[in-house]
């Protein structure tokens, strides 16, 4: 039975996990992850009972049941390192011993799914279109630290995309990860595009945006938007979808994301008037997670 020292698993005087600040007692099965602290809010006011709320940095959390269910939604803040944080330690909540520090023998399987924004990278989606990352692309590298990385990725899309857009090799090499058909099958219908998202490492230059500072490779994003593999085009971008669908693959959850399209890179238009959109999405979510 495997035991995690101190220094590698913190467990806050409380008895809750480091940044998280929960305590395994609060853990449901059912989880909505989004970027905005706030946003947790907009999620809880669907539910029809609060059981608690914490709130630790940007990691806000409020459990309580949607008809019926145990439920909790979960800020992760901005960036792959984050969901690094968050999916380890929902991870050791739900299996790891905190009094004895050991891994339990029987794993508990969690639903991961997360709701966020998204700008496309094809002409043809338009402003408030949801999409599903079916497969999204990690330009983070977050996954390329664990074992097993190439067993849940694939790697031949990996292969043709490094190749078609000519990948910086002073990047952190891509993956690529599929989110979970069963759970892509339960959310999604067909008033969601089923996509191929890429998780960028950050929101100015990481994703082709040139304001003051000049692009290492400024033709990147007109190489994503023409790459295609067995038919798939790269759909949108964001941030966080890779490591989350990898992370969860690799510890045996199920995990998604699914984006509201609020900005279309190619047409250069924008809606910063997006929370209509974000609020139905979140409707929609709960009402088949």
């Amino acid at each position: 039975m495997k035991v995690i020292p101190p220094s590698e698993f913190i467990i806050n005087p409380d008895g809750s996990v480091f940044h998280l600040h929960l305590l395994p007692s609060q853990l449901t099965d059912r989880i909505i992850l989004v970027g905005d602290p706030s946003r947790v809010n907009m999620v809880a006011s669907f539910f029809d009972t609060t059981d608690y709320e914490v709130q630790s940095r940007e990691f806000h959390t409020i459990g309580g049941t949607y008809k019926g269910k145990p439920i909790m939604c979960l800020s992760h803040g901005i960036g792959p390192d984050n969901i690094d944080i968050v999916i380890n330690e929902l991870d050791a909540l739900a299996n790891v011993d905190f009094a004895t520090r050991e891994v339990r023998e029987q794993k508990r399987r969690l639903t991961l799914v997360r709701i966020g924004t998204s700008g496309a990278l094809q002409p043809e989606l338009k402003l408030g279109t949801p999409v599903i990352a079916e497969k999204s692309i990690g330009f983070d590298g977050v996954l390329n630290y664990y074992a097993g990385r190439n067993d849940v990725a694939d790697l031949g899309f990996e292969h043709a995309f490094c190749e078609s857009v000519g990948w910086n090799p002073l990047w952190a090499k891509p993956y690529v990860v599929d989110a979970d058909p069963e759970l892509v099958e339960m959310i999604g219908r067909d008033d969601m595009v089923r996509g191929n998202t890429i998780s960028a490492v950050g929101f100015y230059g990481p994703q082709g945006r040139e304001l003051r500072l000049p692009l290492a490779n400024p033709d990147l994003n007109r190489r994503i938007e023409e790459f295609r593999y067995n038919g798939r085009k790269v759909t949108n971008y964001e941030m966080e979808s890779a490591p989350l669908q990898g992370l969860g693959r690799l510890m045996g959850h199920r995990a998604m994301t699914v984006c509201s399209i609020i900005a279309n890179r190619m047409n250069t238009d924008a809606n910063p008037n997006y929370k209509t959109a974000v609020r139905d999405l979140i409707a929609t979510v709960l009402e088949r997670i």
